[in-house]
C-alpha cells in the first residue's frame, strides 16, 4: 500500500486518506518532504464538499516584473506542464494573487512585454472552504479549464481543473440518484452481503407501512370491489401514472436544486406551474382512459369516474413531487434522500383512495 500511493499526487492521497490504515498514512506523511506533508494536511482538513478537497498544488506561478521572453525559457525547463495548465499564475513574492496569463496571449504577445502588462487582472479565483457546488456552476457558467484558490488572505494555495470538477458533478450524479432510492452512496455492487441489508432495510420498513397503508384503503372499499369488478382491474392504471407523474416532477426538481436554479422560497411558483401541467395531463389523459373504460365496460359514470380520478391524482403528484425536496432543502436536509420511495407510497395510496372513493359515491 505504501509502494502505491508514495506514487500519486498529494491531492489524490488526500482523497483516499480516510480509507488507508492509520500506520500505512503516518508512514506516508514521514516520507513527505515538508513541503507536501503541509499540502496533505491541508487537503486533508477541508469538508468533501469544500472548494478545498478538489484542488491540487501542482501549478505554474510567475512574477509581474519579468518579460513573456524570460517566462517562455522558464517553461522550456520543465519537460511537461501540469496537466489541463490554460494559465499561469502571477503571484507576488508574498504568494498573493495578482492575476493570470492565459497561455495564447504568452504565445501571441511580443517576447520584450512584460507579463504586468498583458496579464488580465479580473478573473474568478475561488477560496477553499467555499462550496463545490458553486465551483462547479462557475466552471460550467463560464467555460473554465482551471482556476486559481486562494485563501482568506488571497494569498494563492492551489488550483481547481476541469477534471475534478467533472469527477465531483459525477460522483455527486450518481450520489443523488441512490438517494432518491433510499440507498447510501457506500454501497456498491460487490458490497458483502449484510452492509447492503443494513444499507437498505430503512427505507423498505418505509415502504412497507405504506404498502400497508394502500392495502388498508383497499380494504375499506372491498363492498364495492365486490360490486363492481372493473374498479379492480382500474385503479392499478390511476395509481401507476400518478406514480410515474409525481417521479417526473421530483426528479425535475431535485435537479434543479442541484444546479443552484430553486431557492427555498420558490415553493409557491413551482406549485402553480406544476398544478397547471397536472391539470392538463389529467384532462386528456383521463379523459382517454375514461373513453376507453366506458368502451369496455359501457358505462358512461365509470367513464366519468375514471377522468376525474385521473385527474386528482395527477394533481396530488405535482403538489406532493413539488412539496417533498422543498420541504426537506427548507429543513436543512438532503432533498433527494428518499424522494421516489415516499411520491409512490403517497399516490398510490391517494390513487386508491381517489378512486375508489369516487366510484363508491358516484357508481353504487
Amino acid at each position: 500500500l505504501l509502494a502505491a500511493v508514495e506514487t500519486l499526487d498529494t491531492d489524490e492521497v488526500a482523497d483516499i486518506a480516510d480509507d488507508l490504515p492509520e500506520n500505512v498514512l503516518a508512514d506516508i506523511f514521514r516520507s513527505l518532504p515538508a513541503e507536501e506533508r503541509e499540502e496533505l494536511r491541508a487537503a486533508m482538513s477541508y469538508d468533501e464538499d469544500a472548494v478545498g478537497a478538489l484542488m491540487d498544488f501542482d501549478m505554474m506561478t510567475i512574477r509581474s516584473d519579468i518579460t513573456l521572453e524570460v517566462v517562455l525559457r522558464y517553461l522550456r525547463h520543465f519537460d511537461e506542464l501540469p496537466d489541463h495548465t490554460d494559465q499561469l499564475f502571477v503571484v507576488s513574492r508574498d504568494e498573493e494573487l495578482q492575476g493570470v496569463l492565459p497561455l495564447n496571449l504568452l504565445l501571441l504577445r511580443d517576447p520584450a512585454t512584460l507579463v504586468a502588462d498583458v496579464m488580465l487582472k479580473e478573473t474568478l479565483t475561488l477560496e477553499a472552504g467555499d462550496k463545490a457546488e458553486d465551483a462547479a456552476q462557475a466552471f460550467e457558467r463560464y467555460d473554465l479549464v482551471s482556476a486559481a484558490v486562494v485563501n482568506t488572505e488571497g494569498r494563492l494555495v492551489g488550483r481547481v481543473t476541469v477534471n475534478a470538477v467533472l469527477d465531483y458533478i459525477r460522483d455527486h450524479a450518481e450520489a443523488e440518484q441512490l438517494a432518491q432510492a433510499g440507498l447510501a452512496e457506500e454501497e456498491d455492487i460487490f458490497a458483502p452481503v449484510i452492509d447492503s441489508v443494513k444499507n437498505r432495510w430503512a427505507w423498505l420498513a418505509v415502504n412497507l407501512v405504506t404498502a400497508f397503508v394502500a392495502s388498508r384503503v383497499i380494504g375499506a372499499f372491498e363492498g364495492s370491489i365486490e360490486k363492481l369488478v372493473a374498479l379492480a382491474a382500474l385503479m392499478p392504471i390511476v395509481a401507476g401514472i400518478g406514480g410515474n407523474s409525481g417521479n417526473q416532477t421530483i426528479t425535475m426538481i431535485v435537479r434543479a436544486i442541484a444546479m443552484g436554479q430553486v431557492q427555498p422560497d420558490a415553493l409557491n411558483r413551482l406549485l402553480r406551474k406544476e398544478i397547471g401541467v397536472a391539470l392538463i395531463n389529467g384532462v386528456v389523459w383521463g379523459g382517454l382512459l375514461g373513453l376507453i373504460s366506458w368502451w369496455l365496460y359501457s358505462s358512461a359514470s365509470l367513464g366519468l369516474v375514471m377522468t376525474a380520478a385521473m385527474t386528482l391524482n395527477l394533481l396530488l403528484a405535482a403538489m406532493a413531487g413539488v412539496a417533498i425536496p422543498i420541504m426537506r432543502l427548507r429543513l436543512g436536509n438532503d432533498p433527494a434522500i428518499g424522494g421516489s420511495v415516499m411520491i409512490t407510497a403517497l399516490t398510490d395510496s391517494g390513487g386508491f383512495l381517489i378512486f375508489l372513493g369516487l366510484a363508491t359515491l358516484f357508481l353504487l
